[in-house]
């Protein structure tokens, strides 16, 4: 069965009970924050990478035609060596190709450092939804409620790049267990 597509809102348009705090409040770098977080014990494991045709959505806030193939990089984030965030990437293959920026390259490092450490590339604006469990790499569906996501496009030039950073439940249970 082929989840539902979400519907992407701005701070504005979210419910009442979502976590503004980590949706919205910090536009800076996740990755930053997760090592910061996890006392400096941040990693990267990559689950996928490759070209591929691009959802609905992602073609939606990048502008292209539907099903446009593009480079698509799925990896989990990791602090205290526990699955925290699992964050999906995307770039169309022209814009990549065009632009030069080596997405493929970035292995095990984060893509967040990079982004914020290339002061062309600029964000646009945060929106949030519950991402669809069917959505998640197989190993993280359990029967459970979509989970809070936040996505945002980073530009520079032609290139966009989306990328949708997912909570997963490990990461709130950490929050919690630490009172924060």
């Amino acid at each position: 069965m082929t989840p539902r597509i979400p519907f992407w809102q701005n701070a504005a348009q979210l419910d009442g009970d979502a976590p503004r705090k980590w949706l919205f409040e910090d536009e800076g770098s996740l990755t930053q924050r997760l090592t910061q977080l996890s006392g400096n014990r941040f990693a990267v494991d990559v689950i996928t990478e490759g070209w591929q045709p691009l959802r609905a959505d992602e073609c939606k806030a990048l502008d292209a035609p539907p099903e446009t193939l593009g480079w698509v990089r799925e990896v989990f984030l990791l602090g205290t060596q526990t699955r925290w965030v699992f964050a999906r990437s995307v770039a169309t293959r022209e814009a990549l190709e065009a632009s030069g920026f080596e997405l493929a390259q970035l292995g095990q490092r984060p893509l967040g450092a990079l982004l914020f450490s290339d002061n062309a590339f600029n964000r646009g604006p945060l929106e949030a939804t519950r991402y669809p469990a069917g959505w998640l790499p197989q190993e993280e569906v359990q029967d459970q409620e979509p989970l809070w996501a936040r996505r945002s496009v980073f530009r520079r030039d032609g290139l966009g790049v989306l990328v949708a950073e997912v909570f997963l439940p490990a990461f709130w249970q950490f929050l919690k267990d630490q009172r924060l």
